[in-house]
């Protein structure tokens, strides 16, 4: 049996949505505003029961202290209103001494003291109750503080001393004033809810138009561009996500019209990166190919050079002679090393340790060059799991740099700290000059093989060290820095990050 789905609009969805939202969002407001208030109410009433009830005592603390029941009990009757609807006096034991004649009927209420236990003179009891009062329901807000006074009333003689407790008075308030103050907020409260629901819902009804007719607009160009219409054009009329969708459309067709040229590029990037790697092994081949022959050259040139009968001219010559070979030996070591991808011998390392051993290996071109070195590492810096070996050859290279860069007495500046990326911690190692600088368009192609800006220079050094880095998953790049010099930062992964 085919089953009958409902098409049921996003304009539609959207409205119900937001109305169901807005009903909950107004009824917990008001909940909570109503509650508040209620509290704040009950608080008000309970603490003008409270002063009341102490103002009732005060008045009559004088007949109490001389037991003068008759005029307590006119008093009570002159103090009986619409707002206070019972009063009653009761003794130490409490048993009702004085109370007005409304009460009498009340036994339930004029019996007993409701306070017990240890009695203080801040000790107060509240209560809210119904009274029925003919065909009416009445409520009351109930009260009871204790009297405390001078000499002990249980004969009526006054004996002084510390005051002790006489006995209470017990108050009914009535609650008819706060209920109808309640519901005036809760009628206000539900005006302005509504008021709320109400504009909140035009609103919604405002911004669904707006999203739900580009997104129709956007239907449809969808469905032509499906059809194959490229030249096909969504018109934008909104600077909003909504428009940057419809330029993602736009871009889209435009990029499928460029597909074949894209692709082509694409191989013809393919095919460079092939030939980049043919030339490295035929590199590799050739430094092979030219160590064995320049190693018989070597040792041919060190043997003529012993002979005792070569003037100085010669001997000179032999000098010159060796130095090349010894370049040329160094050329094809470097590029054996930036051709071959060695396996990593990787530990936990301490990074300072690393680099202060990079230090020690060039410390005799700081000290020809009197270079200040200024250090700034972080506490507790984390070990980090890399080849020593490796780690150490790029500081060496860097700091080389470095060193041949600034002039004599210049100063290399060393900072260890920790950063956080997206891929994790790292340890960060920033290596900054003094000296001639790094110009900013040249920031990546110092990274490329065999560029360099030195006469003696391979240009090998710094991409050797950036394969090294790749290797451990760690970047080197140049940074801004104030003033002259030059700035490399590395971030090494550290281990658990």
């Amino acid at each position: 049996m085919k089953r009958i789905q409902f098409k049921i609009s996003l304009y539609t969805r959207f409205m119900g949505a937001v109305a169901v939202l807005l009903v909950l969002l107004v009824v917990s407001i008001l909940f909570v505003i109503e509650k508040s208030e209620v509290q704040t109410y009950y608080e008000l009433s309970r603490n003008t029961g409270i002063v009341m009830a102490q103002h009732i005592v005060n008045l009559n603390l004088r007949l109490i202290l001389f037991w003068d029941l008759e005029t307590i009990k006119k008093n009570i009757d002159d103090l009986i209103s619409e707002k206070v609807i019972y009063i009653i006096f009761y003794d130490r034991n409490n048993t009702p001494l004085a109370a007005n004649d409304f009460i009498q009927k009340y036994e339930n209420i004029l019996c007993c003291s409701r306070l017990s236990g240890d009695i203080t003179p801040d000790s107060a009891f509240t209560e809210a109750k119904t009274l029925k009062t003919g065909d009416r329901l009445l409520r009351i807000l109930e009260v009871e503080i204790p009297v405390f006074a001078e000499g002990s009333p249980s004969d009526g003689v006054r004996i002084t001393g510390p005051p002790s407790r006489w006995g209470s008075v017990k108050i009914g308030l009535s609650l008819e004033d706060m209920h109808a103050s309640i519901r005036k907020t809760r009628l206000m409260l539900i005006l302005i809810g509504g008021a709320g629901f109400f504009l909140g819902m035009i609103g919604t009804a405002f911004l669904a138009r707006r999203i739900i007719s580009p997104l129709k607009k956007l239907v449809e160009g969808t469905v032509r561009i499906s059809r194959g219409d490229f030249f096909h054009r969504i018109e934008i009329t909104s600077g909003d996500e909504i428009g940057d969708l419809a330029r993602s459309f736009n871009d889209m067709s435009h990029d499928l019209l460029k597909t074949r040229e894209q692709m082509e590029e694409a191989n013809r990037k393919l095919i460079q990166a092939e030939k980049l790697a043919s030339i490295g092994r035929l590199s590799a081949t050739i430094a092979h190919e030219i160590r064995n022959p320049l190693t018989s050259v070597k040792l041919n040139i060190q043997k003529v050079a012993q002979n005792e009968h070569l003037d100085e001219v010669e001997r000179e010559h032999l000098n010159i002679t060796q130095e090349g070979i010894g370049q040329i030996e160094r050329f094809i070591k470097e590029l054996l090393n930036f051709t071959r991808v060695a396996d990593l011998n990787v530990e936990r390392f301490s990074i300072i340790q690393i680099l202060d051993e990079s230090l020690k290996m060039i410390a005799d071109c700081f000290k020809q060059k009197k270079i200040i070195l200024d250090k700034k590492y972080a506490d507790q810096l984390p070990q980090v799991l890399v080849d020593g070996d490796k780690i150490r050859q790029v500081f060496m290279n860097i700091l080389r740099n470095a060193c041949e860069a600034v002039e004599d007495g210049g100063r290399i500046s060393l900072s260890l700290s920790t950063v956080q990326k997206e891929t994790g911690g790292n340890v960060r190692v920033k290596i900054s000059d003094n000296g001639c600088g790094i110009p900013e368009k040249d920031w990546e192609t110092i990274f490329e093989p065999f560029f360099t800006t030195k006469p003696s220079g391979f240009g090998l050094g710094l991409s050797n060290a950036r394969k090294i880095l790749e290797q451990h998953k760690g970047v080197i790049q140049v940074v801004k820095k104030r003033g002259r010099g030059a700035v490399f930062e590395i971030l090494i992964p550290y281990e658990g990050a």
